[in-house]
Parts: structure tokens; C-alpha cells; sequence
């Protein structure tokens, strides 16, 4: 009696979907990897010396010392996230890759996108939250000294018997103008927006490179030709100005590199001038554009890269 031939079906397997959730997860245990490295002293670290900053500056009157205050400590807080978010991006892969835990995330299965999503949503909201900590540090600072000068500059006008009405006013006007308002919350913004796309380009490289020091030098470099991207512009446009191969070179790099010259409203913050919403809107929506884009690519690199 001849036996039955054993069943061929074929198991068919689901493909795995995106899980809102598992970002969320893989969010989550990014941030608390960071935690790990000793990030936050380096933050504890910046919040004192915008403390120390903030009474030590000896300028001839309250619009010149409110200005530079709010310039140094923004450009300190730009340089900070621009730092924290590359650095941090380019040790994620390498230390997963080096503890193995890259292998066991994979496994389970999650997809690889969750996995870079995951990844560049845990370094940005550590960035965040460090943000509004210092964003807090530096409104209370702003608000006490703009107390301050405004009262010295009261007293100095009674001494001098110059202390009219009309002159107050103007010297609240000026104090007002340069202290806290909202405009120091859009820097800070636009900071984090700028900070929010280099860490994707850091993202992309690291899943290019094999190096961590090649992709922390790399991404630097890139920032540092997206704060120069105007003048790439008008030496592509620029008619009878060098070869054909150095133009379309340097077309080629415009493209690739973002134009991180878009989000700096540090100055003008610092000059006291108001930061339109139609510039917020802009900034944030070029920004989503931008995340969007290097995500995409940084997806299609890293599903063919053998690990």
C-alpha cells in the first residue's frame, strides 16, 4: 500500500507593516542609549555658562547687553544641537552594529525603516527636550535682566535729572523690544529645525559610510557648505565664470547639500526684529521636505546594505 506524497503548500508570511508603536519603542530606547553616553551633563554644562553669561557682559547701555546675551547664547545653543544631533547620529549604527543589538531588533522582524525612524526620532526628540530646557534657562535669565537694566537705566535717568515721561517710555520701548518676547522661541525653533536636518544627513552618511569619524567629518563639512549655499547659487548663475564641469559640480553639490542659510533668524532675533509666521511656516514646512527626502534615501540605502 503506497503512501499518500508528503504536502507541498507553500506558507505564505505576511509582510510586516509600519507600527506607529514600535517607533515609538525604538524612539524611546534611543533616547535612553543617549542618556547613557553622558549627554546630559554636557547640557547641565551649557546651562551654567548661559548663566555665567548672562551677568557678565559690560556693554554701554541695556539694547547692547540684552543683544549680545541673546546673540552668544543662541549661537552657543545652535553650535550645541548641531554638534550633539551629528555626533550622536553617527555612534548610533556603529554601537548597534559593535552590541550586536541591530541583529536582534531586525529579528524580530521590524522593518527597517521603523528602525531608522525609530533612530532619528529618539536623537531629535533628546535635542527637543534639551531645546526647552534651555529655552526655559534662557527666558528667565532674559526676563531678570530685562528687570534690571530697565530699573538701572531708570535710576541712572533720575540721577542725571533726565527721567521724563517721554523718555522712560522709550527706554521701556527699547528694553521691551530686546527682551523676552516670542522671537526668542522662533530662534529656538529655527535652531532645532536646522539641528532636525542635519541629523537626517548624519543619518544617511552613516548608512553609507563604514566609519564613524568619515561620517561626523563628512556631515560637518556639508553644514558648513549649506551655510554657503547663496554663494554656490550665484556662482552657478553667474555667466563666463569658470568650466562647464566645475558649474555643473557645483550644481551638483547645491542639490545634495541643504540650504541651512534658510533658518538662521539668530541675528535678526538678536537685532530685535520681529520673525514673521509666513517665515515659520516656511522654515517648517522646507524642513519637513527636506527629513522627508534624506529619510527616503537613507531607506533605500540601508535596505540594500549587507549587515
Amino acid at each position: 500500500m503506497s503512501e499518500a506524497p508528503p504536502s507541498t503548500t507553500a506558507i505564505s508570511v505576511a509582510p510586516v507593516r509600519f507600527s506607529p508603536g514600535r517607533v515609538w519603542t525604538l524612539a524611546y530606547a534611543t533616547m535612553t542609549q543617549l542618556m547613557r553616553m553622558k549627554i546630559l551633563p554636557f547640557l547641565l554644562l551649557f546651562c551654567a555658562l548661559v548663566a555665567a553669561m548672562g551677568v557678565g557682559f559690560s556693554t554701554i547701555n541695556p539694547e547692547q547687553q540684552l543683544s549680545q546675551f541673546k546673540t552668544m547664547s543662541l549661537g552657543v545653543l545652535q553650535i550645541f544641537s548641531i554638534v550633539f544631533g551629528i555626533v550622536a547620529t553617527a555612534l548610533l549604527l556603529p554601537k548597534d552594529l559593535e552590541d550586536r543589538t541591530l541583529y536582534t531588533i531586525l529579528s524580530k522582524p521590524v522593518p527597517r525603516f521603523d528602525y531608522l525612524l525609530g533612530k532619528l526620532l529618539g536623537v531629535l526628540m533628546l535635542i527637543a527636550s534639551g531645546l526647552v530646557i534651555i529655552d526655559a534657562v534662557l527666558s528667565l535669565i532674559l526676563w531678570l535682566q530685562q528687570s534690571m537694566l530697565f530699573n538701572a537705566a531708570v535710576a541712572q535717568l533720575r540721577t542725571e535729572r533726565q527721567d521724563t515721561p517721554e523718555v522712560i517710555a522709550q527706554m521701556r520701548e527699547i528694553v521691551a523690544r530686546q527682551g523676552l518676547t516670542w522671537n526668542l522661541h522662533w530662534a529656538v525653533w529655527a535652531i532645532f529645525l536646522k539641528a532636525a536636518v542635519v541629523t537626517t544627513v548624519a543619518l544617511l552618511l552613516s548608512c553609507i559610510a563604514s566609519s564613524t569619524l568619515f561620517t561626523i567629518v563628512i556631515a560637518f563639512c556639508i553644514t558648513i557648505i549649506g551655510h554657503g549655499h547663496a554663494m554656490i547659487r550665484e556662482f552657478v548663475l553667474q555667466p563666463n565664470l569658470g568650466s562647464t564641469s566645475t558649474r555643473v559640480a557645483t550644481f551638483l553639490l547645491a542639490a545634495i547639500c541643504p540650504d541651512l542659510a534658510q533658518f538662521d533668524v539668530v541675528d535678526s532675533v538678536a537685532n530685535g526684529e520681529i520673525v514673521p509666521w509666513a517665515a515659520v511656516y516656511e522654515m517648517t514646512g522646507i524642513t519637513a521636505l527636506y527629513i522627508t527626502v534624506y529619510l527616503f534615501v537613507t531607506h533605500l540605502v540601508f535596505v540594500e546594505k549587507e549587515l
